[in-house]
C-alpha cells in the first residue's frame, strides 16, 4: 500500500506556508538575518514540537516566521515546500500565508507575497506543479486589521485566488469576520475558513452561513450534528482534514480514532492535507500513509481522497478534468 501511495497523484488545499518552515531553513535564514533564536540547533528546536493544544504550537510557530525578512527568504521557504510536494507527487497545491504575521512586525505584504508568487511561478514552470495563494486573517487580531489587510491585498489581487480565516478557534467564532468577508467577496475572492478543529460543529454551520466558504478547513467536529453530516454530504461541501496535525495537537488521541475514514465512506467530501508540515511531523505521503495505517483502506478509498481534493479546488474545469484522468490511469495502472 506504502507503494501506491508514494505514488499516487496528490493535491493539498490546507497548507500554511509558513509551517513548512524547517528547522534547519530556519536557522539558515536566522542566520543570514541576524536573528538570534533560543535554540541552540534545529534538533533542539525539534524537541520543542511537543504541543499541548493548538496555542502551544501556535506560541513557535510565530516564533519561527520573525526569521523570514526578505522576498528571498520567502521565496526560498516556498521553494522548499514546493520540493517537497514533488518528491510526494504533489500535482496541485493551495497555499495559505498570514500577512498579518509578517506586516505586524514591519515587513512589507509586497516583500511576502511576490517572494511566494515568484517561488510558485518557478515551481510550475520547473517542477510542472500548479498552486493558488490564499491569504488568511488571523482570527485573535480585530475584524478592523482584516479589514486592513484586505486593503493591502488589492493590489496583488491577481495572485490571490481567496481569502481564509486561522490561528485558534476560541473565543473568535466566526462571526466576528463577517464584514471583512462580505468585502472580500465582492472583489472577487473566494473564500475559505477554519471551524471545527478546536471549536463546536457550530463554528463549522457559522462559516458556511454567515461567511459563505466554499470549503470547511478541518471540520472533523461535524460529528457532534448528524444534521449537519446530512448537510455536508448534500451539498458536498469539502472538509481539508489535517490527520497528523489532528494527532499533534491532540484533537484525537490516536490515529486509530480519527474519523477521516468513517466521513469518507458516509459520503463526506474529506481531503487529505499536511496543515504545518515541519511541526506536525510529516507533509502529504506521510499523511496518507498515517491515515492508511490506522484504518483498512483500498486503493480507491484513497485516490477518492485525491478526487475529492480536485473536486474542491480552486483550479479551472479543464484542469479538474485533466488531473482526475490522471488519478482515475494510476489506479487502473496500478491495478
Amino acid at each position: 500500500m506504502n507503494a501506491f501511495i508514494q505514488d499516487l497523484p496528490k493535491v493539498e488545499l490546507h497548507l500554511h506556508i509558513e509551517g513548512s518552515l524547517e528547522p534547519e531553513l530556519l536557522f539558515k535564514l536566522a542566520q543570514r538575518n541576524g536573528i538570534s533564536l533560543p535554540y541552540a540547533s534545529p534538533e533542539a528546536l525539534r524537541t520543542a514540537y511537543d504541543f499541548e493544544d493548538l496555542q502551544s504550537f501556535l506560541d513557535i510557530y510565530y516564533q519561527g516566521a520573525n526569521a523570514l525578512i526578505t522576498e528571498q527568504d520567502f521565496y526560498d521557504l516556498t521553494w522548499a515546500y514546493l520540493e517537497r510536494c514533488k518528491a510526494d507527487n504533489v500535482i496541485h497545491t493551495e497555499i495559505f500565508f498570514d500577512p498579518q504575521t509578517h506586516t505586524e512586525r514591519g515587513i512589507a505584504f509586497e516583500t511576502v507575497i511576490k517572494g511566494i508568487h515568484r517561488a510558485l511561478q518557478d515551481g510550475e514552470t520547473t517542477l510542472n506543479i500548479t498552486s493558488q495563494i490564499i491569504m488568511c486573517f488571523l482570527r485573535h487580531l480585530s475584524e478592523d486589521s482584516a479589514i486592513e489587510t484586505l486593503k493591502q491585498a488589492l493590489p496583488y489581487k491577481e495572485f490571490i485566488v481567496g481569502v481564509g480565516l486561522d490561528s485558534s478557534e476560541q473565543g473568535y467564532p466566526p462571526e466576528k469576520f463577517v464584514r471583512v468577508f462580505k468585502m472580500a467577496k465582492e472583489h472577487g475572492f473566494l473564500t475559505v475558513a477554519h471551524a471545527g478543529e478546536e471549536g463546536p460543529a457550530q463554528n463549522i454551520v457559522d462559516a458556511i452561513e454567515l461567511l459563505g466558504v466554499s470549503r470547511v478547513d478541518h471540520g472533523v467536529r461535524c460529528v457532534e450534528s448528524d444534521e449537519l453530516v446530512a448537510r455536508l454530504i448534500e451539498t458536498k461541501m469539502p472538509l481539508t482534514v489535517c490527520p497528523l496535525s489532528n494527532i499533534k495537537l491532540c484533537v484525537f488521541d490516536d490515529m486509530s480514532q480519527h474519523n477521516i475514514v468513517s466521513l469518507l465512506r458516509k459520503g463526506v467530501a474529506v481531503t487529505i492535507n499536511s496543515d504545518d508540515p515541519a511541526y506536525f511531523g510529516g507533509y502529504m505521503t506521510d499523511n496518507f500513509k498515517a491515515v492508511s495505517e490506522a484504518h483498512d483502506m483500498t486503493h480507491q478509498e484513497l485516490a477518492q481522497l485525491t478526487i475529492n481534493a480536485i473536486d474542491a479546488s480552486f483550479i479551472d474545469e479543464s484542469t479538474k478534468r485533466e488531473y482526475r484522468s490522471r488519478v482515475i490511469d494510476y489506479v487502473a495502472r496500478f491495478s
